[in-house]
């Protein structure tokens, strides 16, 4: 007789007492001998994981998520620092979507952040051990090998979600969804022996078998509530080369049934992840249970969303690929070697993750609260310097006579605020470069910088330049000619303007902006792509007293770069591009910036009626979003009856869910009939697109 073993949950429940708290389930309890075992061996260690699939590059979600492994879990449990253990996993058992480039990103980027786990491990390096644990189930008579199609897959969980539907509201599943066939529920194979599952699984192993074909099911439980629990796949067959593992395997386990076991093998203690996850915790604990392994507590958080961004890997791939940026590190990804690239360092994410915290509300962080971090985090620790993003030439005329035999150089502090940060020199020369933005041909008594009738202040020199001539080609200003007033009884200036040397290095400054026009990018977030999220000063020019800190030698993609406030401009960071030598001066030097010193004067002038506006179309996006998740969760034969938009519109419906009656009883025309299949076309072409 085949060995069984019952899927129904123990009757006993014990309470997770702790600041980590999940929804209990029964499979969740460990006996005293699991609980006695993993108490000896971890003593009065508390350990995590911080385990990230490597088909991509870290983000600011796996950022918040470093952040609540390494340190914030631990804060939250009040364990002692001596204590803490956290284990850097990659949850690799996906070959076809890996690549050794995005393990040795992941490696930098944690590395870069300063977090030091107990260890570096591989989901594959227990590949072994889960397919011996994967046979132990097949003795048990808790899985089989399945012959199913993914169609009849569908069909199977399709039907067993109708059933538990009907159960829930007292209705007859039999009479709301009869089983039309014990080939689809339980299905075909869910009863074959032992024997043939464990040859058949051991010809998968041997590659016998065509991807596709065959898979190891779960025989967990039809009736449950959770479609999570209908028979998972464990295993597919793959013809893949595994990135990290090699040839040795053709079939692969896949996530739901690898890492779990991979929390119990590692003892961990604490599983967290992100609330999609939540309704993960009934295969988690029941595969646990099933193999009788010691259970980690399991805690989800909400997953951390960023305005005017995406951190969809699909997406992000699709930016990266489709070339809408220059890469996984262009300065406007969300990825950590994007925000670093961009110049924010770790201690700017860490502080931002901080802030942010770990909850179980879902929330959507302003932008702008990641600007404030970085300014505050830079304002004291930047060097300053000066520069021009579109310079205009001014020629004084009357240096000589004010620079006198002496020269004029000033020792200027690197930082005003913190003086132990040195100082350096910059010398005013008798051509000097001004920003573009600090000029206007025509006065204007809300500009308050150098016009032909207004003098200005000089930045360290004092005194003021005053403008005597434009000298133009054609419609473009070719310089200005200028003098210095330094006399007594001059007129005080509203403002002093800064400004460049003649020996002043030229350079290429990048300002970016926001990725997308909208706070939260819709479905078509391609089109709401931001054209001016990145605008290039191509000409722009810096004062030379930075010439031996930005020299390509010191230029590194995995480290922070050195970092500038040019004053009045913003905080920047020297690019990787640059291939800059300072001995030279040849090669190209390159800035991008990273955060403007105040909030955007455009955000300021916003009225409150383009606030209230903004606010009505946040609170659509949210909706049309919302709508949308509810759309993607209903299969389209079931659009007609299910979705909110045609709920009650129909009384009929043919054997497809094709309605053929209107509510009141009348029978459709053909054309009508006809729209209505068009749009069931549209939505299940979204909805097959969406489960991919």
């Amino acid at each position: 007789p085949i060995a069984t073993m019952s899927t129904e949950a123990p009757e006993t429940v014990a309470t997770t007492a702790g600041a980590l708290e999940g929804r209990e389930l029964e499979w969740a309890v460990n006996t005293p001998e699991l609980a006695a075992e993993h108490a000896s061996i971890n003593s009065n260690i508390i350990r995590t994981r911080f385990p990230p699939e490597p088909n991509g590059y870290l983000h600011f979600g796996h950022a918040q998520s470093m952040n609540m492994n390494f340190a914030l879990s631990f804060e939250k449990l009040g364990v002692p620092m001596e204590n803490r253990r956290t284990i850097f996993r990659y949850d690799d058992t996906n070959p076809d979507a890996e690549s050794p480039e995005y393990i040795d990103s992941m490696k930098r980027d944690l590395e870069w952040m300063g977090w030091q786990p107990e260890k570096t491990t591989y989901s594959s390096d227990n590949f072994q051990t889960l397919y011996e644990l994967a046979v132990k189930l097949i003795k048990k008579g808790l899985a089989y090998v399945c012959d199913m199609t993914k169609a009849e897959m569908e069909a199977q969980r399709e039907l067993a979600k109708k059933r538990c539907a009907a159960r829930a509201v007292g209705i007859d599943p039999d009479v709301e969804a009869p089983i039309p066939s014990a080939d689809i529920l339980p299905g075909r194979n869910r009863d074959n022996s032992v024997e043939r599952n464990l040859k058949l699984f051991e010809e998968m192993k041997l590659g016998l078998h065509d991807e596709g074909t065959l898979t190891l099911r779960l025989k967990m439980d039809f009736d449950s509530p959770n479609p999570n629990m209908y028979d998972l796949v464990a295993y597919r067959i793959r013809y893949t080369p595994h990135p990290h593992a090699g040839n040795g395997w053709c079939i692969y386990p896949n996530y739901d049934f690898t890492h779990g076991i991979c929390d119990s093998l590692e003892r961990i203690d604490y599983s967290i992840c992100t609330l999609e996850f939540e309704t993960r915790r009934e295969p988690y604990f029941w595969i646990l249970w099933a193999l009788d392994m010691y259970r980690p507590k399991v805690y989800e958080m909400s997953r951390l969303n960023v305005e005017f961004t995406v951190l969809s890997k699909r997406r992000l791939l699709k930016l990266v690929n489709a070339k809408y940026v220059r890469g996984w590190n262009d300065p406007r990804m969300p990825t950590i070697s994007g925000l670093r690239r961009r110049g924010y360092n770790k201690q700017i994410i860490n502080n931002f993750c901080n802030e942010v915290g770990a909850t179980r509300s879902a929330k959507v962080v302003q932008m702008a609260k990641l600007f404030h971090v970085a300014r505050l985090t830079l304002a004291d620790t930047t060097r300053r310097a000066m520069a021009a993003l579109e310079p205009i030439k001014v020629v004084i005329t009357n240096f000589d006579e004010e620079a006198g035999e002496n020269g004029m150089t000033f020792e200027v502090q690197n930082s005003p605020t913190d003086a132990s940060l040195g100082s350096h020199n910059v010398t005013l020369t008798g051509t000097i470069y001004i920003d573009s933005e600090d000029f206007k041909t025509e006065d204007d008594p809300n500009f308050y910088r150098l016009t032909p009738n207004k003098p200005v202040g000089v930045k360290y020199h004092g005194g003021n330049l005053v403008c005597d001539e434009i000298v133009k080609d054609g419609d473009k200003i070719k310089l200005l000619k200028c003098h210095l007033d330094s006399s007594e009884g001059r007129p005080k200036p509203k403002s002093y303007i800064t400004w460049v040397p003649s020996d002043g290095i030229k350079c290429e400054v990048r300002v970016y902006g926001n990725l997308f026009t909208q706070p939260e990018p819709s479905d078509r977030w391609e089109e709401e792509l931001n054209p001016e999220s990145e605008v290039i000063h191509s000409n722009a020019i810096v004062d030379p007293s930075v010439l031996e800190l930005v020299d390509k030698k010191d230029v590194n993609e995995w480290k922070s770069n050195q970092a500038l406030q040019f004053e009045r401009l913003g905080y920047f960071v020297v690019d990787t591009d640059t291939t800059f030598d300072s001995t030279t001066r040849e090669g190209k030097l390159v800035f991008n910036r990273t955060v403007s010193l105040k909030e955007d004067k455009t955000v300021k002038k916003v009225s409150s009626h383009e606030e209230e506006q903004n606010r009505k179309r946040v609170e659509q996006q949210r909706a049309i979003a919302a709508a949308r998740d509810i759309m993607m969760t209903i299969e389209p034969k079931d659009l007609f009856k299910l979705a909110p938009d045609y709920k009650d519109k129909y009384s009929k419906f043919d054997d497809t869910g094709l309605p053929t009656h209107l509510a009141d009883g009348t029978e459709l025309t053909k054309s009508a009939r006809k729209k209505l299949e068009k749009e069931r076309a549209k939505h299940a072409k979204k909805f097959a697109k969406n489960k991919k």
